[in-house]
């Protein structure tokens, strides 16, 4: 009888701790624990290992330690200049007073809903200020800084901290993707054709410089060509002139010869008188 009642007993504690009446809870080292009591918050455990609460009157929430991972889904956010994209975000943050959070939303779950609104707030307020250009090069990375550090403003009013904002990506809407590419095709086209009209401008002053510069040389070089020959044929005239002061009648006759040379050729009729001086050399002596 006495056996019986023990394993009644036994049996009746395991059915408890089935129906999760037991006394007993762990608590694992990445864990921090806050101990409710008719929904108000009694104790807050952190140190890891087996603990004791009232069965039945006690309960147990668990907030995680480590530094979480948060993906938000993609929104859309307008620019400064009025270009609406979807902006795809994660952020690193962390439950820093577990006490806080389950006052301000009772369940972890709750609290990242929260930290997802606080985020995509400050991330519509803070792209607003900026054009589109900015946020997808040269400046995103200081947006980025602004934004988690008012996030984290805001959500450690909560017990939460707010570690790193970051764009995983930025597109623009199907809609407008279209329309923002042929922009970028048409005014890609109007730069090109200023360079290629920039560039035939300045190749035709190279042009233009270069017929200059030619017609220069080239009037130089006839101008020295023409200097040289008469140079020359004032020497060539000259030596005739001494030539013939040296011996009058040989320079007459080699002068004659070569008259007769070029007058003289093949079937060519001439009608001189006899008496002609010019044919004084072939008359005979």
């Amino acid at each position: 009888m006495k056996q019986n009642l023990i394993l009644g007993i036994l049996g009746v504690i395991v059915l408890l701790i089935m129906m999760g009446a037991s006394p007993f809870f762990i608590l694992d080292l990445t864990q921090t624990a806050i101990v409710v009591q008719l929904g108000e918050p009694k104790r807050t455990v952190t140190e890891p290992g087996l603990k004791f609460k009232i069965p039945f009157v006690q309960e147990v929430t668990y907030f995680d330690k480590r530094l979480l991972d948060y993906d938000a889904s993609a929104r859309e956010v307008i620019t400064q200049d009025k270009k609406t994209i979807l902006i795809d975000n994660f952020a690193k943050w962390k439950i820093v007073d577990a006490l806080r959070v389950y006052q301000a939303f009772q369940t972890q779950r709750g609290a990242l809903q929260r930290l997802d609104d606080i985020i995509y707030s400050e991330l519509r307020v803070e792209l607003g200020r900026h054009e589109l250009l900015e946020i997808v090069s040269a400046n995103r990375l200081m947006i980025m800084a602004v934004v988690a550090e008012r996030a984290n403003k805001k959500a450690s009013e909560y017990g939460l901290e707010v570690t790193d904002v970051r764009i995983k990506r930025a597109d623009l809407p199907e809609q407008n993707a279209k329309a923002v590419f042929d922009r970028m095709q048409a005014e890609r086209e109007r730069i090109a054709k200023q360079y290629k009209a920039e560039g035939a401008e300045e190749a035709q002053k190279i042009r233009s410089e270069a017929e200059k510069d030619r017609e220069i040389i080239l009037a130089e070089a006839y101008k020295e060509a023409q200097e040289i020959r008469g140079e020359g044929e004032a020497k060539a005239f000259k030596i005739y002139a001494d030539a013939y002061r040296q011996d009058p009648k040989y320079f007459e006759f080699v002068r004659s010869m070569e008259a007769y040379r070029k007058v003289f050729a093949k079937d060519t009729t001439m009608v001189l008188s006899p008496d002609s001086e010019f044919l004084r050399f072939l008359k005979k002596q």
